[in-house]
């Protein structure tokens, strides 16, 4: 049945954004290495407005332990270093009149383990979002056959959903996995 189908793809759409999401957020948790998404979160305020940090300089990694920061217009330097200041990221900016240097500090065990709790929590957070996927794409299929869907074809558009939620759950595991042996690669 054509209407099942279209449930499946969006049953898969949906956890596919998920697991996006999931890398997404990863990418913000630093791993020792400086990488320009550590930034993403950062505002800088452009012309009264909070804008992102990568809308207003460019962010290169000229190290592993290093970033540059040059803003596009020479007057933002001051705000930019007050922005990275003001985050939580826990960096101190240099500024040498010219471009704003951030040294990423290596991570202490201690962090290593906050930070792992992060990776934990945020894959949780993906499977739990998968798992609600799946709910709901099995409702919309009882309401289908109560509509009059065959009973058959419900149960392996059924069996089809777990098979996908399991796959994207496993999916989403591997993801944390890797970064947390990242994090705690010293």
């Amino acid at each position: 049945m054509e209407e099942i189908q279209l449930f499946l793809d969006d049953c898969k759409d949906m956890m596919e954004k998920a697991i996006k999401h999931l890398e997404y957020e990863l990418s913000k948790i630093r791993a020792g290495r400086a990488t320009p998404q550590m930034l993403e979160g950062v505002k800088v305020v452009y012309y009264g407005a909070p804008t992102p940090l990568t809308q207003v300089s460019s962010v290169t990694t000229p190290d592993a332990r290093t970033l540059t920061i040059k803003p596009f217009e020479k007057n933002l330097l001051a705000e930019v270093e007050k922005a990275i200041r003001n985050s939580d990221l826990g960096l101190n900016p240099q500024n040498n009149g010219e471009v704003i240097i951030l040294s990423v500090p290596p991570l202490t065990e201690e962090r290593r383990k906050d930070l792992n709790k992060q990776v934990k929590h945020q894959g949780e957070a993906a499977k739990v979002s998968i798992r609600n996927i799946r709910k709901d794409t099995n409702e919309e299929l009882k309401k289908l056959q109560k509509e009059g869907a065959s009973e058959d074809e419900i149960k392996k558009a059924e069996e089809k959903v777990q098979k996908m939620t399991d796959a994207f759950v496993a999916q989403a595991d591997q993801t944390c996995e890797k970064k947390e042996k990242e994090i705690l690669t010293v």
